[in-house]
């Protein structure tokens, strides 16, 4: 079982996304012993702030994976950004970017092929999956997860 850590940001309109994007690398590497990280995560601040603009964070989180807790990031948008009352922007009590970190951000399907070839000129850590779809524990989606299918006579033999 893996350990998760949920934040809830403040976006829109309390803050526009590239400040909301700003204010997440800030948190995730405040802790980190990981100097570089912070340079690869500003360095997508455009496509991330475009996929947090459109409010995909809203209901699927910014997933950030490591060799510790899982953490998840979620955004407040319109008068819940406002209000702030359900936000959770804290630091972490570890460093989220400890060891094989990655960042996976959820992204419309319709934008997902532009968004993916952009994150990967600045990172092959940072990647984007489709709105709506889960990390597995392995790093697979839960769609592609949920493709697998199992074949009985392979294991019995024809």
């Amino acid at each position: 079982m893996t350990t998760v850590a949920r934040r809830t940001f403040r976006s829109t309109p309390h803050r526009d996304a590239a400040a909301t994007w700003t204010a997440i690398v800030e948190l995730l590497t405040a802790a980190s012993a990981n100097k570089t990280a912070k340079s690869e995560l500003l360095a997508v601040a455009g496509t991330a702030a475009s996929l947090i603009a459109d409010q995909t964070p809203k209901t699927t989180p910014i997933v950030v994976t490591c060799d510790g807790p899982r953490t998840r990031f979620y955004c407040l948008y319109d008068d819940n950004a406002i209000d702030g009352s359900d936000a959770s922007e804290d630091v972490l009590g570890f460093d989220p970017l400890k060891g094989d970190w990655s960042v996976s951000l959820p992204c419309h399907e319709d934008d997902l092929a532009w968004v993916r070839k952009s994150l990967a000129r600045n990172s092959q850590r940072i990647t984007a999956r489709k709105d709506g779809d889960d990390i597995a524990a392995d790093g697979e989606t839960k769609a592609a997860a949920q493709s697998l299918t199992l074949d009985p006579k392979g294991f019995l033999g024809s």
